[in-house]
């Protein structure tokens, strides 16, 4: 998939998103970066070190967040994989994954972050969008349990999402959607 086609996706969430939120107008910022990748591995990392890989992109998206705001971006897209990458076995992503909670919460992870559990990457990026004061949409894993009464429960009894979240100027997670 070429990598315009894979933002298409989230550039229609976000837009979704804002209409919604009844803006009349908007200027939208989309952003592509040269993902800082694990070394390839079929073994799980650390929950630590997963999160170190992903700060890593995340201080790139950071600037880049920053720049589109200082020019008037309202809402700036966040690269598909752009924060943890895509050479993953089922068992080796799960470090990277956070619980990413139903948005009718009313959560702001900058402010409130040990609300629903450790959730570092959501945090970052709530306050990302808060201290620019700019909508965010970013792709990041979600991690859900599933009881195993539930047929289509993976045996490992989780369900594991790719998932586009977005977050309000406020820094309140605002969508999530299970790609």
């Amino acid at each position: 998939m070429l990598p315009s086609q894979a933002l298409l996706p989230s550039v229609v969430f976000a837009l979704t998103a804002l209409q919604a939120l009844a803006s009349d107008t908007f200027i939208a910022a989309v952003y592509e970066h040269a993902v800082i990748l694990p070394d390839p591995s079929e073994e799980p990392l650390s929950p630590d070190d997963a999160l170190a890989l992903m700060n890593k992109n995340m201080d790139v998206l950071e600037g880049a967040i920053q720049e589109a705001a200082q020019k008037g971006a309202h809402i700036i897209v966040t690269p598909e994989d752009g924060i943890y990458g895509w050479r993953f076995t089922r068992e080796s992503i799960y470090p990277y994954l956070e619980d990413i909670p139903d948005p009718v919460v009313d959560w702001i992870p900058c402010t409130d972050p040990s609300r629903f559990g450790r959730a570092p990457v959501q945090e970052r990026l709530s306050c990302m969008a808060r201290n620019n004061s700019i909508y965010v949409v970013a792709n990041i894993g979600d991690k859900k349990p599933c009881n195993s009464s539930d047929p289509g429960c993976p045996r490992d009894g989780r369900y594991q999402y790719n998932t586009d979240v977005v977050f309000d100027p406020q820094g309140k997670l605002v969508a999530r959607y299970h790609k």
